[in-house]
C-alpha cells in the first residue's frame, strides 16, 4: 500500500477531478499524507499549467482542503516547476524540478506531448539527430536544481516517454548513456531526492516507471535517495498507483 504520494495533478492544470475528489480518494486508499503539485505557470506550456492568479486560488484550495481534513490526512503545498516556470508568488512545503520543454536555436520542444510530434521536432529542430535532443534535454535536466531550487527531481529521463521500444533512439548508444550519466553526476552532487515516477505507466506508454532500471541502479549506487509518486492526473490513477509493484526497485 502506497501511504505517501507527492506528485499529482488536479482541474486546476492538466488535470481531469478537483482537489478535493483527489484527497478523498487518496483518503479511501489510507495515504497518510497526500502532495499537490500543480504545474507552475510557464510561457512554454500555457495549456497545462497555471496561470498566477490561478496560482494563487490553487494555493488558497489547497490550504482550506489542509485544514478540513487535518485529522485525516496530512496535506502538503506543493508545485511542479520546469525550466520555463514563473517563481511562485507564495512559499511551497516543497517543490519538483521537471524538464518537459527544452529550447534549442530559438525552438521550443516540448518531450512529452505526443510521439508524432516528437519525431517531427527531432526531424524539423534538431537536423533528424535524436541524440542531439538527447544531449540537449539531459543538459537541461542537469540543471534543473540551480534553475528552480526545488526539492525533488522529477522524471529523470522523461525524454524516453515514447521510447518504450526504441522507436527514437537506443538507450544503450554510448551517446543516450553519456548524457543521462552527466546530468545524473550533476544532481547527485546536489544530494536532492529523485522520484521514482508512475505517469508513463498510468497513460499506457510505459510498462516501467521512470527512470529506467538501469538509470535507477547507476543513482542508487551512488548514493540517491527516491520517493514513489504517481503523477496522477485523475483519481483512477490514484487508484491505479496504489496496486502497482515495486519490488523491483526495492521498494514494498
Amino acid at each position: 500500500m502506497r501511504t505517501c504520494d507527492l506528485h499529482t495533478h488536479t482541474n486546476f492544470c492538466d488535470g481531469k477531478n478537483s482537489p478535493e475528489e483527489m484527497l478523498l480518494t487518496a483518503i479511501s486508499l489510507g495515504m497518510k499524507t497526500y502532495g499537490f503539485s500543480g504545474h507552475a505557470h510557464a510561457f512554454t506550456d500555457p495549456d497545462c499549467s497555471m496561470t498566477p492568479e490561478k496560482m494563487l486560488a490553487y494555493r488558497d484550495e489547497v490550504l482550506r482542503l489542509r485544514d478540513r481534513y487535518r485529522d485525516r490526512i496530512n496535506v502538503l503545498l506543493g508545485l511542479e516547476m520546469d525550466w520555463f516556470s514563473s517563481p511562485p508568488a507564495f512559499a511551497c512545503d516543497y517543490t519538483i524540478g521537471s524538464v518537459h520543454t527544452v529550447e534549442w536555436n530559438g525552438s521550443y520542444v516540448t518531450v512529452d506531448w505526443t510521439a508524432d510530434r516528437l519525431r517531427n521536432w527531432i526531424d524539423e529542430v534538431f537536423g533528424g539527430d535524436p541524440y542531439l535532443l538527447v544531449s540537449r534535454y539531459y543538459e537541461t535536466v542537469g540543471g534543473i536544481v540551480e534553475r528552480t531550487g526545488c526539492d525533488i527531481i522529477g522524471h529523470f529521463d522523461l525524454v524516453s516517454k515514447f521510447n518504450e521500444n526504441g522507436d527514437f533512439f537506443d538507450e544503450d548508444d554510448p551517446r543516450y548513456v553519456r548524457a543521462w550519466q552527466s546530468a545524473a553526476d550533476r544532481l547527485l552532487a546536489t544530494g536532492k531526492t529523485f522520484e521514482i515516477n508512475a505517469g508513463a505507466i498510468m497513460r499506457g506508454y510505459r510498462k516501467t516507471p521512470y527512470p529506467s532500471m538501469r538509470i535507477y541502479t547507476y543513482l542508487k549506487e551512488r548514493g540517491a535517495s527516491f520517493t514513489v509518486n504517481s503523477d496522477a492526473h485523475s483519481c483512477d490513477h490514484l487508484r491505479r498507483f496504489a496496486s502497482l509493484d515495486f519490488s523491483a526497485y526495492g521498494i514494498e
